[in-house]
C-alpha cells in the first residue's frame, strides 16, 4: 500500500491525497516483462492501468493478422481504451504489449464510477487521458493520409529518439515497418538514404541519431 502510495505522489502529483488514499486501499501493483502481452484484443479488461515504469505499445490487429500502430503510453499515463472498455462492458479492441520491463498499478473496475464522482482530480485526469489519446491518434490519421512513407518514418524516428531522450535507438527495421504498416524492404531501403544523407547511421539492430530534425 505504502508502495503504491510512493508511486501515485511520484507520477501522478496531481491526484488529490485522498484519491491516492483510495487507490492504495483497492489497487495492485504487477510488473509485465519486455514484449509480454498485457492485453488481447477480444479480451474484458478487469481493471484500468496506470503506468508508473517502463513503455507500452497500443496496436490494432486486422483480420489478416497485420498490426497496426496507435500510440505509446509511459509513466504518468493511463490506458484510456481500458476506461472506455469498463464504462461500455465492451471487449477491448486492441493489443498492449511491453515494449520494456513495465510496472502498472491496476486499479479495479468496479470502483471507476466512484472515483468519477467523488474525486475531480481523477475526473479530470480522465478527461485529459481522452483529449491527449484523440490527439495522438489524428496525428497517425494525418500521417497516413497526408505523408509519404519517407516522412512519416523520419517523424516517427524523431518522436523514438525524443521520447527515450537518447541518440541511440534499440529497435528493429521490422519494429518499424510493423509500426507503420509497411515492409522490412521498405523500411530498409528508407533508413539507409536517410543514413547516406547523413542523418542517422545504422548498427545492427540499433540506429544512432546524427542530424535529424523535422
Amino acid at each position: 500500500m505504502d508502495d503504491i502510495r510512493a508511486l501515485l505522489d511520484n507520477h501522478f502529483p496531481q491526484f488529490e491525497d485522498a484519491l491516492v488514499d483510495r487507490i492504495a486501499s483497492v489497487a495492485t501493483l504487477r510488473t509485465f516483462a519486455r514484449d509480454e502481452v498485457m492485453m488481447y484484443s477480444g479480451r474484458y479488461f478487469k481493471s484500468t492501468i496506470l503506468i508508473v515504469g517502463g513503455r507500452v505499445k497500443l496496436y490494432r490487429e486486422s483480420n489478416d493478422g497485420k498490426e497496426y500502430f496507435m500510440y505509446y503510453i509511459e509513466p504518468g499515463n493511463a490506458c484510456a481504451l481500458s476506461m472506455i472498455c469498463a464504462a461500455r462492458n465492451q471487449a477491448s479492441e486492441i493489443t498492449a504489449v511491453a515494449v520494456e520491463d513495465t510496472q502498472v498499478i491496476q486499479v479495479p473496475l468496479e470502483i471507476m464510477d466512484d472515483l468519477m464522482r467523488e474525486y475531480k482530480s481523477w475526473y479530470y485526469f480522465v478527461l485529459e487521458t481522452y483529449r491527449s489519446r484523440f490527439e495522438e491518434l489524428l496525428v497517425v490519421i494525418d500521417q497516413i493520409a497526408f505523408k509519404h512513407m519517407d516522412e512519416r518514418l523520419e517523424h516517427y524516428l524523431f518522436n523514438q529518439f525524443n521520447e527515450y531522450n537518447s541518440r541511440r535507438l534499440e529497435i528493429t527495421h521490422q519494429q518499424i515497418a510493423n509500426d507503420l504498416s509497411s515492409t522490412r524492404e521498405v523500411i530498409s531501403r528508407l533508413l539507409k538514404k536517410m543514413e547516406q544523407n547523413g542523418k542517422i547511421k545504422l548498427h545492427r539492430n540499433e540506429i544512432e541519431l546524427i542530424n535529424l530534425f523535422v
